[in-house]
């Protein structure tokens, strides 16, 4: 049954290339990430208290998944309430990984290192995902450790509703998160940093958030709304700074809530009607610290389908593309939303979605709320992706103001029946061979090529003609990536 499936796989693969290799609807570059969430096991572990085979294999599986959609990035939540799942000296062992706080795995493993390694070896990049706030995600049921920072430090702690926070306004929090991050950044090879969309939390109709002891001793004369956007300006230039110093190559963005500001509230705000804002609720500036380049990237939630009345999603694409400042823009997409009304139920709203990001230079790809919602294919979508819009693999964008640093290219021996082996003999490290074809009697550039297979190696690869399923009379051409995503000049094999 396998191989069945496998060789229609191909067929289907080999259909495509036949007839749309060269209508570029697929990026050379992309993010193609997913949101793997661990609070409340919602992606990862599938549950509480699961050996220590089955988490590994639980997360094999997942990636394998992903990787067979045509993902190039999982962003995982490895710190959901000031827990981890990492060993760490600042917070203890999560909940969701063991079934209690502070537990650690038996037989012990570094969940976080064991992660890394796994999605590395699928040529896929890893980003860390922490909430930077919550703490207690509810005081009612939640596990806490007698370690648990709300033990040690109470007095850093708000209650609002059903879970408890740190107060963003005192700088020992801002501090303590800081140390935290850079305690990750040092420690593994994480490829970015990622802040969620819960700053100062959403607002519950009839409670204030309350802080005002932090504001009256700290809030030197500013309003509150003012005071509260300062404090979440603070910690992003702290976290970024503390970033920078440890590791300049780790990437550190933000996905907020898909709305800055309403424009009855803004002339600078979009045409939505949101009841909650992240300037004006959040207090989280995004357009401040994209402008600042205090962000690297950020992938606004955008949840709402196409045509929603209150918050349209090609209005608040359109507003984010004409907002991102030089940095990168990811577009937040919700397959979790299958089925959920008509809109939700239509096959064409995620593949409608994708062409609309498309047509934007300005936005560099996609990240899919999340992982779990994969495993059935709701609406098809998962075959959409893998047979048709992210059947062609793509390179991570590079940020050239974080790595601009072209690799040597690469050099080739052939043999007979085709068959080539590659080598990268340069400097600079890399991860991968892109073999690029182009139709016979085209300018050999790379705007008219079609990157076909991305294989991940630092060193050599052997690469047979045949395995490219493009039409016999096509140029193939093999380069390669850095650890940056930067590609090198590429080489025509012949």
């Amino acid at each position: 049954m396998k191989r069945n499936t496998f060789f229609l796989a191909l067929l289907i693969i080999a259909i495509f290339f036949q007839s749309e290799l060269y209508a570029q609807k697929s990026p050379i570059f992309e993010m193609r990430g997913v949101w793997v969430a661990t609070v409340v096991n919602i992606d990862w572990p599938a549950q509480k208290g699961m050996s220590v085979e089955a988490q590994k294999a639980d997360f094999i599986k997942l990636l394998d998944m992903h990787q067979r959609n045509g993902m190039n990035a999982v962003f995982v939540q490895i710190r959901p309430a000031a827990d981890a799942f990492y060993p760490s000296q600042y917070e203890p062992w999560s909940e969701y990984l063991n079934g209690k706080q502070g537990l650690p795995p038996t037989p012990y493993y570094d969940p976080l290192a064991f992660m890394i390694e796994e999605t590395h070896k699928r040529g896929m990049e890893f980003h860390a995902w922490l909430n930077p706030y919550r703490a207690v995600f509810n005081i009612h049921n939640s596990s806490i450790s007698p370690s648990h920072i709300t033990k040690i430090h109470p007095e850093w702690f708000v209650t609002y509703g059903t879970t408890k926070y740190f107060n963003p306004g005192l700088p020992e929090v801002r501090a303590f998160v800081t140390r935290v991050v850079k305690d990750i950044v040092t420690r593994y090879a994480v490829d970015g940093i990622h802040m969620d969309d819960y700053f100062y939390p959403y607002r519950i109709a009839g409670k204030e958030f309350p802080d005002g002891k932090a504001y009256q001793q700290y809030g030197k004369g500013l309003s509150k709304d003012e005071w509260r956007r300062a404090n979440c300006d603070s910690i992003i230039l702290n976290l970024f700074q503390a970033i920078r110093a440890a590791n300049p190559y780790v990437k550190f963005g933000v996905s907020p809530f898909g709305v800055w500001r309403n424009k009855s509230q803004d002339p600078e705000g979009s045409n939505t009607k949101a009841g909650q804002t992240n300037y004006d609720d959040l207090y989280a500036d995004i357009l401040l610290w994209l402008k600042k380049g205090w962000i690297d990237y950020v992938a606004p939630q955008l949840y709402w389908e196409q045509g929603h009345k209150l918050a349209d999603f090609d209005t608040l694409l359109a507003w984010w593309n004409a907002h991102t400042y030089g940095r990168q823009l990811y577009i937040g997409q919700a397959i979790y939303r299958a089925g959920s009304n008509a809109a939700w139920r239509n096959p064409n709203e995620i593949p409608n979605e994708i062409k609309a990001i498309r047509s934007y230079p300005t936005t560099q790809g996609s990240i899919f709320f999340s992982s779990k919602n994969f495993e059935n294919n709701p609406n098809g979508w998962a075959d959409s992706l893998r047979y048709d819009y992210y059947a062609l693999p793509a390179i991570v964008p590079p940020m050239p103001w974080i790595d601009s640093t072209k690799p040597a290219a690469p050099i080739f021996a052939k043999s007979g029946n085709n068959l080539f082996t590659i080598h990268y003999n340069g400097k600079i490290p890399v991860k991968a061979f892109a073999i690029f074809a182009l139709p016979e009697n085209v300018d050999a550039k790379l705007e008219y090529a079609s990157l076909i297979q991305l294989l991940n190696s630092d060193k050599q690869v052997v690469y047979e003609r045949k395995q490219a399923l493009v039409p016999s009379n096509n140029r193939l051409f093999a380069a390669v990536v850095s650890e940056h995503n930067v590609l090198s000049n590429w080489v025509e094999l012949k």
